[in-house]
């Protein structure tokens, strides 16, 4: 009987293993990003030279929301500027009606949360506003990640540009074969200035718009390096197979720093997140025991000075291991 059922548990996690290695490669057969590659260029030889290309608005200025009355009232929020280019440089499809109705969402559940929660006047007011940063927060994240991606990816475009430019294609062309033989992101944004030039754009406004778009230093290297080119002449695949190589070597050292500093990042989530861990805990085991901190007026200003000297701690723990390259 134990062997009929050891060699039936075999047999079952077998299956759930080549299941989900089929469905793997089915994923990959049908939506990897060779797929995807091969498709964008099966359409660029089957529907001409526009076909593949990121599309763009023909409007000089953006629209914070579908509703005209909403967006002319958004249009005079300086604030909302400044979030609409967050917006582009995460890469998200929000607009700013939508990323204030998140906001407004959060909001309206922190507020929830504190009413039902029995807790002192200022822990209440933290826990009503702290969900409404939750929007910000991911867009930050996305944001980072999408340019951590595009700066991996630098210096295969300036090599690519290179080389094509030694091949004797003029640098308009040269965009849009980079933006659709590279991957995404940076090939969608590289499409979208070669879009922007078909639309007439002049060739410094698309590529100032394209560093706006993309924060990026190393990304305002290479496109200083081609105006001045364009301006004062000069060889611009060398000048760009020299910033690949710069490139490169800094993410290198990037990377070491990282490994250096991940000992100081590690203490500082331990040492940020194990006083809530132990209040959630001692919450859940003795309620009575804990629910001093906040039911005493002493209590609750060892909470206050508590969270201060903790803020103090990661803000310098951060300063310590975040190391500008």
């Amino acid at each position: 009987m134990d062997g009929v059922f050891y060699t039936f548990a075999v047999l079952l996690f077998a299956a759930v293993i080549l299941l989900i290695e089929g469905a793997y490669l089915w994923w990959s057969s049908n939506h990897g990003g060779g797929v995807q590659r091969i498709a964008r260029r099966l359409r660029m030889m089957s529907d001409g030279p526009r076909s593949g290309v990121e599309r763009i608005s023909i409007l000089k200025q953006r629209r914070y929301s579908r509703h005209a009355k909403l967006d002319q009232l958004l249009q005079r929020v300086p604030l909302a500027h400044r979030v609409d280019k967050l917006l582009q440089q995460a890469g998200v499809k929000w607009s700013i009606a939508q990323f204030s109705g998140w906001n407004a969402g959060m909001l309206c559940l922190g507020l929830l949360l504190a009413l039902l929660w029995p807790a002192p006047l200022l822990v209440r007011i933290a826990l009503a506003l702290a969900p409404t940063c939750l929007p910000y927060v991911m867009l930050r994240r996305a944001r980072r990640l999408r340019l951590q991606k595009i700066e991996a990816q630098l210096p295969e475009a300036a090599d690519f540009l290179a080389r094509a430019l030694r091949a004797g294609h003029s640098f308009s062309n040269v965009l849009q074969m980079v933006g659709s033989e590279l991957a995404e992101p940076l090939g969608a944004e590289f499409r979208v200035a070669h879009e922007e030039i078909n639309y007439g754009v002049a060739m410094q406004e698309a590529l100032a718009n394209l560093a706006t778009r993309v924060p990026l230093t190393d990304l305002r290297y290479l496109v200083i390096a081609v105006l001045i080119q364009r301006e004062a002449g000069g060889n611009l695949a060398e000048i760009l197979g020299n910033i690949s190589h710069i490139i490169r070597e800094r993410l290198k050292l990037v990377g070491q720093v990282r490994v250096l500093s991940a000992e100081g990042r590690m203490s500082a989530w331990v040492l940020g997140l194990l006083p809530f861990a132990l209040l959630l805990v001692m919450t859940l085991v003795s309620p009575d025991y804990i629910s001093v901190l906040w039911t005493d007026p002493t209590g609750v200003q060892i909470l206050l000075y508590g969270a201060g000297m903790m803020v103090f701690g990661v803000l310098w723990l951060r300063k310590l291991i975040v190391i500008r390259i």
